[in-house]
């Protein structure tokens, strides 16, 4: 977590070049506050999951197809945050302060709706695999849509250009939709095709990803 967030500062405030991006402080705060929360609460409750967790990215995942998503993903990820920098030195946004205040709380709803997955869901690991004794979990978040991490990921994603300040960062954050669907998709076939039971889940509950919509 010390080395992400000291990756996460420097993408910020090197290309930003001041400290003066107060916005940025904000997120620092909700993203590094959030993660140890969450990171605290998977060590008292559940290690094992937070083992899975931390084995993630590119090189993690056993399929070739995953892999250059999550190579993509990663990209685009920081992105995410080398756009809004390069703003802030340029002036090249004027987003509302309010508009930046509604971004952190989005990242806030994310982190929480992720952790309540995590209590929901013992199995969901940062690659796409199945683990020896994974069952299907249809209770919680998952009665309402298949991928609620997905989901609540999503909202941190779509409140991060926001939370920094930027319109332009919307650009990178749209660049890494596509590959986040192919990723859910795919997921999805493996799901189907060797977890017992996934295919009447999958009847169940009709939404992949927003409720009503998809």
């Amino acid at each position: 977590m010390l080395v992400l967030a000291v990756i996460t500062s420097a993408l910020l405030f090197v290309p930003a070049g001041t400290l003066r991006y107060w916005q940025a402080w904000v997120y620092l705060a909700v993203f590094v506050g959030c993660s140890a929360l969450t990171t605290v609460d998977l060590i008292r409750r559940d290690p094992a999951l937070l083992e899975r967790r931390l084995r993630g990215g590119p090189a993690a995942e056993k399929r070739p197809a995953q892999r250059v998503i999550m190579a993509f993903m990663s990209v685009g990820f920081a992105l995410l945050m080398l756009v809004p920098a390069l703003d802030r030195r340029f002036g090249w946004s004027a987003v509302p302060p309010v508009a930046s205040l509604f971004g952190d709380a989005l990242m806030v709803l994310g982190f929480a709706g992720i952790a309540r997955v995590y209590r929901e869901n013992p199995f969901s690991a940062a690659t796409v695999e199945l683990a020896p004794d994974q069952r299907v979990i249809s209770t919680g978040p998952y009665a309402v849509v298949r991928h609620p991490m997905y989901a609540f990921a999503l909202l941190y994603l779509v409140g991060t250009p926001l939370a920094l300040a930027s319109w332009w960062a919307f650009i990178p954050l749209a660049a890494m939709l596509p590959f986040l669907w192919w990723r859910l998709l795919d997921e999805e076939r493996l799901l189907e095709r060797e977890l017992p039971g996934y295919r009447e889940y999958r009847q169940r509950v009709r939404y992949r990803l927003l409720p009503f919509v998809w």
